[in-house]
């Protein structure tokens, strides 16, 4: 048996690091107690890997330690960042170098919450490790944020003491890629206990990580439903940027995004802000791809996915990543983050396909199962008109099978359905369409299909296959 393809237990991944000499570091822990130093402490030997650790439980103690964060809140990714700078600040200070010069050093961080007794604030936190992969070098960081989803929350603190064990031994005894350490992050636990929502690497030893296509690995992986983007192309947790949101979402392919596109936006906001409920200022808008989207030919492809978050990035929007097939499950995520009213803007293909039955078979309450999450949620669908044969589509006349038409007529009538207007030139511009003739080289001919600078950018950095086309 290859010993690589071994899994460790917990206790021997503790012993295996309190054994070797040559790392050393502090282990600061808030909000959850000190599990993760207690793994080391149990299996012994662990004043040759322990400097210190500490937990600031007291909000005034910590805020005195780490400064206080201008959004109030102490688990966040501001205040682990900063629990990491003070933590291995003092470790470069006190511990001199001179006097290791064979050690690699490292500051482990955490700020959890778990869950309440009632048994209604989910657990989630910020865990992190600034560490030297080789002594006397440039440190690294490797953060991520986790929900947990054990229904106790002494299971979830036992949880958070595999996660911080694991994620210290990928660090030092993983020579492979970020994403093995992320996957090794996993060992002894599964989706049920922990997951994984967001992530983010920096340093010398991750130079060639794209944390974009980190990102896109939770999704594909499984470890987690969405990754967001935000207008830099930077992966940001999606509490983030949803956090008490009136969020209006768009679905698409965007491959690419094309001037249909950004009609059905322009149309959706200005039926979205005559909405009492919604306030201008507050308004974050969503664009959101399936991973079935970014399949080619059974697997993702990488290069495509970048593609695309970069022209929508630099259009000056917010990007997702979903596993959600079904809108109701978009709806359902997107609830977490906020309870303001939301909007969802959909073709009226899409909404067709919305109201069949067959998608539903696996839901024990079929189609009322999947629906009655949306009545339950604040959102209205905007509805941008399709052409099907000759045919303007609408809320009016959308062809839906007889055994739902009710449904879809007290969506309806009860207004969770508003057509939002059209321009007529572009209503027959398909990204498919557009996407061939990228890739067949016929310039002349779908630029003005695409908004203001998008073919540029396609064409100046080759996007979208153009490899094989003459400057």
């Amino acid at each position: 048996m290859n010993k690589d393809n071994i899994i460790l237990s917990p206790a021997q991944k503790a012993l295996r690091i309190n054994l070797d000499r040559e790392i050393y570091g502090s282990f600061v822990e808030i909000g959850a107690g000190q599990e993760v130093a207690r793994q080391f402490f149990r299996v012994g030997s662990a004043s040759t890997t322990i400097a210190k650790t500490m937990s600031a439980y007291d909000r005034d103690f910590s805020n005195a330690i780490y400064g206080k964060e201008d959004d109030g809140r102490f688990v966040s990714k501001n205040r682990l960042i900063n629990m990491l700078n003070h933590e291995y600040s003092l470790i470069e200070e006190r511990l001199r170098t001179e006097d290791h010069p064979n050690t690699k050093f490292f500051a482990f961080a955490d700020t959890v919450t778990t869950i309440d007794f009632k048994k209604k604030k989910k657990g989630h936190g910020w865990i992190g490790i600034r560490f030297q992969k080789y002594s006397n070098t440039k440190p690294n960081d490797f953060i991520f944020h986790v929900r947990l989803n054990d229904q106790d929350s002494k299971l979830q603190q036992e949880t958070l003491g595999i996660i911080g064990t694991n994620l210290i031994h990928a660090c030092f005894f993983n020579n492979q890629s970020a994403k093995n350490i992320l996957n090794e992050i996993y060992h002894n636990l599964s989706r049920n206990n922990v997951e994984i929502d967001m992530i983010e690497v920096v340093g010398p030893n991750f130079e060639n990580e794209d944390n974009r296509l980190l990102s896109m690995v939770l999704v594909k992986e499984g470890y987690t439903d969405a990754v967001t983007f935000n207008t830099k192309k930077e992966n940001k947790h999606p509490s983030d940027i949803l956090r008490k949101k009136n969020i209006l979402t768009l679905r698409g392919s965007f491959r690419p995004v094309t001037k249909v596109n950004i009609d059905m936006l322009k149309n959706g906001i200005e039926k979205f802000i005559e909405d009492k409920k919604v306030k201008k200022e507050n308004i974050q808008i969503l664009f959101e791809i399936t991973l079935s989207n970014l399949l080619a030919e059974g697997e993702v492809d990488e290069s495509d996915f970048l593609d695309r978050v970069e022209i929508l990035c630099s259009l000056g929007y917010t990007v997702m990543i979903s596993n959600f097939q079904k809108y109701y499950k978009l709806i359902e995520y997107l609830s977490v983050f906020s309870d303001k009213r939301m909007g969802i803007i959909i073709g009226a293909d899409n909404l067709i396909e919305m109201f069949e039955e067959k998608y539903y078979r696996n839901l024990n309450g079929g189609i009322l199962e999947a629906f009655g999450i949306i009545f339950t949620r604040d959102v209205k669908i905007y509805l941008y008109p399709f052409i099907k044969d000759q045919t303007l589509l609408n809320s009016s006349n959308i062809p839906v099978h007889p055994r739902v038409k009710s449904l879809y007529d007290y969506m309806n009538n009860n207004k969770r359905i508003i057509d939002i207007n059209h321009s007529k030139d572009v209503l027959k511009i398909f990204s498919r369409q557009v996407l061939k003739m990228i890739k067949d080289c016929k310039d002349g001919k779908w630029e003005h299909m695409v908004p203001k600078g998008v073919s540029e950018l396609i064409k100046d950095r080759s996007l979208f296959g153009r490899t094989n086309c003459q400057l």
